[in-house]
């Protein structure tokens, strides 16, 4: 069993090689959203009881993803760990849950690391201690200058819509503006500037794992021209090879942009 795993190791790392020279001078994303689908049924697969083992096996993960974005010249990478719907589970699976999320978001945080971390979502619907704890991160690397990590917990795309419009009526009514005058001149660039990504680009490629075909409302007004990418592969099993056949996929489409 040892030789088959080296020999198999052996095969993958010439495969990565491969992968890694066919993307020379291709085109490359600046901004990589990751659906991080399947810790559940990865560990129910795997023989654990507890689907906690699965989501601490898929946050291990995220800190070699960064890795990998780094590597592929990334700039923004946005990483769904919960949904506004995710947080309607069980007390017992969403506070362990919360818990690793927010472990995960300090590790990246610690000294050293070149991350800077950016909350997106809303976090007014996350327990106090966790939004605390995203908060205080997010404040730790802010100087930072490497790859932007936006941690998308307690995230929607219609909530993050609703969010928008709702800080856009709120600071016209504090110029003393009326309804009438904002109909006037609203537009896509307007509520652009109030989402949680304001001021990054837009995501060129979306990932998601575990083999489901639907983005359930992941960065919903931000992927309008974005390439999405999906893998069978559950997040906790998820390989740089996995990540790099991505970048080559992307790297071959030819994008419109509608026209």
């Amino acid at each position: 069993m040892a030789l088959r795993t080296r020999v198999k190791d052996a095969i993958l790392k010439v495969y990565e090689q491969i992968l890694t020279r066919e993307l020379v001078g291709k085109p490359s994303p600046r901004h990589v959203g990751v659906v991080l689908d399947g810790n559940r049924r990865w560990a129910k697969e795997a023989g654990f009881t507890d689907v906690a083992d699965g989501h601490r096996a898929g946050a291990r993960k995220i800190l070699d993803l960064l890795t990998w974005c780094r590597d592929a010249e990334v700039d923004v990478v946005t990483l769904w760990l919960l949904s506004t719907d995710n947080l309607n589970r069980a007390s017992e699976e969403l506070g362990p849950l919360l818990e690793i999320i927010a472990d995960i978001v300090d590790e990246i945080a610690e000294p050293g690391n070149p991350w800077r971390i950016r909350h997106v979502g809303a976090l007014d619907m996350l327990p106090t201690e966790t939004a605390a704890r995203l908060s205080s991160a997010a404040l730790r690397t802010k100087d930072r200058q490497g790859l932007e990590v936006n941690v998308a917990v307690g995230y929607g795309g219609r909530q993050e819509i609703a969010d928008a419009v709702r800080k856009l009526l709120q600071k016209h009514a504090e110029t003393g503006g009326t309804i009438e005058e904002l109909a006037e001149f609203l537009d896509v660039d307007h509520i652009a500037e109030h989402l949680y990504t304001s001021g990054q680009p837009d995501p060129d490629l979306l990932i998601r794992t575990s083999g489901e075909q639907r983005l359930s409302g992941f960065l919903l007004w931000q992927s309008a021209h974005s390439e999405f990418y999906f893998t069978e592969a559950y997040w906790p099993a998820f390989r740089r090879t996995d990540f790099l056949r991505a970048l080559r996929e992307y790297a071959i489409r030819h994008r419109r942009f509608g026209s």
